[in-house]
């Protein structure tokens, strides 16, 4: 066996260290005390691959591999704020979503507190913030976070208890004075930058999460504002909570409430450890920081320097994890024939020489030989994930994050908010609808209640922003009044015939196109929604369920309008209650066509060109230009998909159907004019028309439901 390495003294440290690593087992027990790590998120050979397309030597395009995350190993402490950074194309946002559960091909294990953890798992346990603040803009800060309350903290919490955690986290959040301002955007003038980010940040924590995932939430922020939003990410993180967030370039300031740091480069660990410890690492590496340069900063530019290099960073990644020295660049003047074994440090700075320590080394999340090339097996539903393990080896940890402070007003652990039975149900063995992480269910709500509370937010909207359902109102009372003019009292020839079949298909067009302004609607809530449903905030479906139940009195009174003044003024036929119900109807089919293409496009430019063409075709086949016999049989089925067809071919039912003269010269009845238009004559068929829309109405829906429960998801496949 190998001595140890004294170069760098030590005395009697040294020696106890040198047995310490002659008896791994025990050395790796002690190391947890040693660095301070007392639980967090643990995870080992985090692996995320992809095929992507290249050109090969033949110009030829073929399939290869890329590891976007290799073999990525460490830890994030609890009670620390863990940043997650490197240069870009690093794979920083990559990792945060493999941490937080959302890559589906994941290779890798990953454990909470020592618990075994599945994305599902993660997804109620923990709360991600984006980097992008997707807000209603015209709700306030106390009134977002409410919404946020009533979603993610469920029925069990009372009223008054949700609002005392909402007063407390405004005021701990620093939004105290902007309390009743709207969040605005950028047609509204509403709350800061950064107190926009803190309200973000304050949705997804009012729950008190476990794990805290921030992507870039400096971004796009000024430094004061910037420092401000960390610095009570940093008081959330000493409450107790696990904290990763990525981030960017810095400054100083910033860096001071930074706990422990990984970089990445090229999917790829550059290094774990503490802030104060980048110098060290840079030591070890033969690299000086030059006086007055920041280390991590001097880091980056190494790191950036190998990546253009023949090396590239897997030198750095190798030294990373074994501790052996990286190439000297050909710049340096020095030999690139052979890597020089570093001297690997202890857990209390002590040096060993690296033969001692290849030969006891064992991964400390593992309990296995640890090589860089080992890759746990694939699961397609779930991660492979560790046992409990308390051990916490010195081999992959190159610093030590910063002592914890035990002192802070924020509260973040539910149990405050639960009821004593609750509360020891909760802290202690789970009980029935309580798993070990102390979440009750899938769903915080009920159904009914999810309902409810996503009414009364859509009721909120409207009320504030009635120009949506003011302009279809408004467009419908003009073009109400325009056609009772134009076509008032039709006479009964064959002109009048004339008046009132366009009159009806008008009718129709107006009412479909009516609801083309809904296209953007569903478009600025998306990211919204996956935010909330993310982390199961509701139901898609209760989502889909409280927006028609929203829409449905809006749309009874634009129907009702244009009804009541074309009627009489134009001396209608039929029954005035099946004109009201089929433009109703055809409001509800058109709306839910309308939020249905919104949900498959990706943007609203998109969305208006499906709308229209869509509109187009069900105008061409709804009977009026080519009467449905007269359909080409290959085209026949695009008549019964027209929406248009049926509020045209009811509408019509309801003014001719009878033995009514509507033309002297040459004489025409009702019922010999909808034989001309082939239109069937059937018993209650104008019903049937009615039937037929609510049921594409329904379809449609439907179709809405599935592409948010399958195809709105914010994973990575």
């Amino acid at each position: 066996m190998a001595q140890p390495n004294y170069r760098h003294g030590g005395g009697h440290r040294d020696l106890e260290a040198a047995m310490e690593m002659a008896q791994p087992e025990k050395a790796m027990a002690k190391s947890g005390s040693r660095y301070g790590f007392t639980g967090g998120l643990e995870f080992t050979s985090l692996t995320y691959t992809v095929v992507k397309k290249q050109r090969g030597v033949g110009g030829e395009w073929e399939k290869k591999d890329v590891d976007l995350l290799h073999e990525i190993t460490g830890y994030a402490p609890k009670g620390c704020v863990t940043a997650v950074m490197g240069p870009s194309g690093a794979g920083k946002s990559t990792f945060l979503d493999a941490l937080a559960g959302r890559i589906t091909s994941l290779d890798g294990r990953v454990a909470l507190d020592g618990v075994e953890m599945s994305p599902s798992v993660i997804k109620h346990s923990s709360a991600y913030v984006m980097q992008d603040d997707r807000l209603f803009p015209m709700l306030t800060v106390y009134e977002t976070l409410m919404f946020a309350a009533d979603f993610r903290l469920g029925s069990t919490v009372s009223a008054a208890d949700k609002k005392l955690r909402v007063d407390n986290l405004i005021e701990q959040l620093g939004l105290t004075t902007s309390r009743n301002t709207y969040i605005g955007d950028e047609g509204t003038r509403g709350v800061s930058g950064g107190e926009r980010r803190r309200v973000s940040i304050g949705v997804d924590i009012i729950h008190g999460p476990a794990l805290l995932f921030l992507d870039e939430p400096t971004s796009g922020l000024d430094s004061t504002s910037a420092h401000s939003v960390i610095e009570k990410v940093h008081d959330i993180a000493c409450a107790g909570s696990t904290v990763v967030l990525t981030i960017h370039q810095p400054s100083s300031r910033i860096l001071q409430l930074l706990d422990h740091l990984i970089i990445l480069a090229r999917g790829q660990l550059m290094y774990s450890g503490g802030p104060k410890d980048v110098t060290a690492h840079l030591g070890r590496m033969g690299r000086k920081v030059p006086k007055g340069e920041n280390s991590i900063e001097n880091l980056l530019d190494v790191i950036q320097e190998y990546d253009q290099s023949e090396f590239g960073v897997k030198a750095l990644a190798e030294f990373c994890l074994t501790g052996l020295k990286p190439r000297k660049l050909a710049a340096e003047g020095l030999s690139l024939v052979s890597s020089i074994p570093a001297t690997p440090i202890g857990p209390g700075g002590e040096d060993f020489d690296h033969s001692l320590r290849s030969q006891h080394s064992k991964s400390p999340w593992s309990g296995t030989p640890f090589t860089p090339s080992r890759r746990p097996k694939k699961d397609q539903n779930r991660y492979t994930y560790l046992p409990k393990k308390q051990e916490y080896g010195p081999e992959i940890v190159m610093g030590t994050p910063t002592p914890l402070s035990s002192i802070s007003v924020y509260t973040v652990n539910e149990a405050d908010y639960l009821s004593p039975a609750q509360r020891k149900t909760a802290t202690g063995a789970p009980g029935v609808g309580v798993n070990a992480l102390g979440h009750r269910g899938k769903f915080a709500n009920s159904y009914a209640r999810e309902v409810w509370v996503l009414m009364r937010r859509n009721f909120t909207n409207i009320w504030r922003t009635p120009e949506l359902f003011l302009s279809r109102l408004m467009v419908l009372t003009v073009m109400g009044f325009l056609m009772a003019t134009m076509f008032t009292k039709p006479k009964d020839n064959t002109q009048g015939i004339t008046n009132r079949l366009s009159f009806f298909i008008f009718t129709v067009c107006v009412f479909f196109f009516s609801s083309n302004d809904a296209v953007p609607a569903f478009i600025q809530e998306r990211f919204i929604f996956i935010r909330e449903t993310s982390h199961n905030a509701y139901r898609a479906s209760a989502y889909v369920v409280a927006g028609v139940i929203t829409y449905l009195p809006f749309l009874l009174l634009q129907s009702a309008v244009y009804a009541l003044i074309t009627w009489w003024a134009i001396g209608l036929h039929g029954e005035l209650l099946y004109f009201l119900v089929m433009l109703y109807a055809s409001l509800l089919s058109t709306n839910s066509f309308v939020v249905f293409i919104s949900s498959i496009v990706p943007n609203f430019i998109l969305g208006y060109a499906a709308v229209i063409a869509f509109t187009a075709l069900f105008f061409l086949f709804c009977g009026y230009f080519v009467d449905s016999d007269s359909i080409p049989r290959g085209w026949k089925w695009m008549n019964t998909v027209s929406t248009m067809k049926y509020p045209y071919e009811g509408l019509l039912l309801n003014e001719f159907r009878g033995h009514r003269i509507f033309s002297t010269v040459p004489p025409l009845d009702g019922d010999t004019i909808l034989d001309n238009l082939a239109i069937s004559l059937a018993e209650d068929r104008k019903w049937w028309m009615v039937l037929y829309l609510l049921g594409w109405a329904v379809f449609y829906r439907v179709l809405f439901y599935l592409v948010l429960r399958f195809g709105s998801k914010n994973k990575r496949n």
